[in-house]
């Protein structure tokens, strides 16, 4: 039985094994878990539930997970969700290419998940809801 309390957290990655393995350690980790592989079904399943944080790969068919952010941020929809990108692309103009793009943190692949974690789970401040 799903936690009520979990937040909710909506995963993206066209890999079904890395997709897998991240559903595991969150869900290990109590979180309420939706999945979508590429950004389109993302941004709709982002509409439908409106989780708390969306972990986007960046290189996916049908949107990138760059667009994905932009949209969910011109939205403007409180509260606010914290945009994490999961992503190969791993330059410093990547980087900040992503944090342009509406996402508050940019994690290169094969990213240490307990890192995201803590990310995920530091409190958040600033005018959108996340850190400036």
């Amino acid at each position: 039985m799903a936690n009520p309390n979990a937040a909710r957290l909506l995963i993206a990655d066209d890999d079904p094994n890395i997709l897998a393995a991240y559903v595991l350690f969150f869900a290990d980790r109590g979180y309420d878990i939706r999945t979508a592989r590429d950004g389109a079904g993302a941004l709709a399943e982002y509409h439908a539930w409106r989780p708390a944080v969306v972990v986007l790969d960046i290189q996916m068919p049908a949107m990138d997970g760059r667009t994905v952010a932009r949209e969910i941020r011109r939205q403007q929809s409180k509260p606010f969700p914290l945009l994490v990108a999961i992503t190969a692309l791993s330059s410093p103009s990547e980087q900040a290419e992503s944090i342009k793009s509406g996402f508050d943190h940019h994690f290169v692949k094969p990213a240490d998940l307990l890192v995201v974690l803590a990310a995920i789970a530091a409190p958040r401040t600033g005018p959108s809801g996340t850190d400036a």
